[in-house]
Parts: structure tokens; sequence; C-alpha cells
């Protein structure tokens, strides 16, 4: 499974940018596909996820202002960013859930938001 995202880049506070990624390969055992981030001297954590089921989970930082969702027939999933806050500037990375054996990272995309 190779994933691929795209869309990140800056914005001001307040402003929106919305996140996709796509994946290729294996993608049949592909069940839960999330968002996390890793801000500079920050550990990475979890934004949102959403199952092929479009069962979504956000972290509460993130709730009420970021929406997750997904084309399964185009295996890509999206993130929508609305509200934005400087505190969001980090690296966004996509990943993918293997038939719950292993994850796979897309290589990541940074996200600036400006004050």
């Amino acid at each position: 499974v190779q994933l691929q995202a795209s869309g990140g880049g800056l914005a001001q506070a307040g402003g929106s940018l919305r996140l996709s990624c796509a994946a290729s390969g294996s993608t049949i055992g592909i069940n839960l596909m999330g968002w996390y981030r890793q801000a500079p001297g920050k550990r990475r954590e979890l934004v949102a996820d959403i199952t092929r089921g479009r069962k979504t989970n956000y972290a509460e930082s993130v709730k009420g202002r970021f929406t997750i969702s997904r084309d399964n027939a185009k295996n890509t999933v999206f993130l929508q960013m609305s509200s934005l806050k400087p505190e969001d500037t980090a690296v966004y990375y996509c990943k993918a859930d293997y038939r719950g054996i292993r994850d796979f990272w897309g290589p990541g995309t940074l996200v600036t938001v400006s004050s």
C-alpha cells in the first residue's frame, strides 16, 4: 500500500485548508484511515480517523472545526480543516490500517497557520 497526501500549505488563522490522501496498491485490505500530525518538538498525535463504514473519531482539539471523510471507490480520505488556529501548524500524516496487521504512512504534508 502506498499513500500520497496533498493539500497542505499556508493559511491564515480562521482560514481553511483541505487535505487529501490517496491510497494505491492492495487497498482492499484497508479499513481504518486517518490523519495524524506532528508539531515541532511534540509527539505525533491523532487528528481524526474514519472506518470504511464511515464511522469517525476526532481529537478533542479539532472537534467542530475539522471534518474527515472518505471516498471508498477512489481509496481516498479527506480532511477539511476550518477555523484554523496557529496551534494547528504541523506536518500532517495520512495513515492506513491494513487488515489490523500493520500501518502504512504517507510522507506528510506541512500545514502552516499564521496568526
